[in-house]
């Protein structure tokens, strides 16, 4: 028997998140609600979710600031809901690592629908290596080995600089997942603002140059924001 997805819903209304509980429950899935951000963490290790749908407005500990602890650990997807539906919010959740962002009130359908979309896109993550040692992804037609520096596109070796690779091989490890200039200044080249923002486009730049679109996957930009490794579903 194929055990159902697990879904944490976190929302302090409890009528809000019975009545998501019960849209997904039909769905087939498993649910778990908590109404406060410090029950999140707990819940990670005792009901291992698939998912979280995270509400931004909780007591004490906020949504922002749960998706930021959630990201220290886990790779976990989440969507957060809001009734806040300002560009701001929305920016600043995908920059915590959120990997969708609805408005309040939201039709049943489509959050079932987002669900499951954010689902499929999960399952698409990298193979990594068993070999802990080895920092190595692989996606259809591309292989990112940061541990020899190497990369293999279409069945061809393609040679680029160390900071291409590197910034591949970051962008591919966290398929989804939205960086902003400034964070990926700071993760590979290691400073913050500092630095010239430019610098990350004419990376991106050259990469496009040596890895074209895939079928599944693509280097996608992010107006406004960054960019990310975005497998299709």
């Amino acid at each position: 028997m194929v055990s159902r997805q697990k879904i944490l819903i976190v929302d302090d209304d409890n009528n809000i998140a019975e009545l998501i509980s019960l849209y997904l429950t039909k769905e087939c899935f498993e649910t778990m609600i908590v109404n406060d951000g410090e029950s999140v963490l707990p819940a990670l290790d005792t009901f291992r979710p698939n998912l979280i749908l995270l509400d931004l407005m909780l007591p004490g500990m906020d949504g922002y600031q749960v998706c930021r602890e959630v990201r220290a650990k886990s790779v976990i997807p989440i969507i957060m809901l809001s009734a806040k539906g300002e560009i701001f919010d929305k920016v600043l959740g995908l920059e915590l690592g959120a990997d969708d962002y609805m408005e309040k009130p939201f039709d049943s359908k489509e959050l079932v629908a987002r669900v499951k979309a954010v689902l499929r896109r999960y399952k698409a993550a990298p193979v990594l290596s068993e070999n802990t040692d080895v920092k190595c992804v692989e996606y259809p037609d591309l292989t990112v080995n940061q541990t020899n520096y190497s990369v293999i596109y279409m069945g061809n070796s393609v040679e680029m600089p160390p900071k291409e690779l590197e910034l591949l091989y970051f962008l591919a490890s966290s398929p989804n997942h939205v960086f902003t200039r400034e964070q990926l200044l700071d993760q590979i080249w290691g400073y913050e603002y500092a630095g010239d923002t430019r610098t990350v486009d004419v990376h991106i730049k050259r990469l496009r140059e040596k890895i074209k679109d895939h079928a599944t996957w693509r280097l996608a930009t992010i107006w406004g924001i960054g960019y990310k490794f975005e497998v299709k579903s």
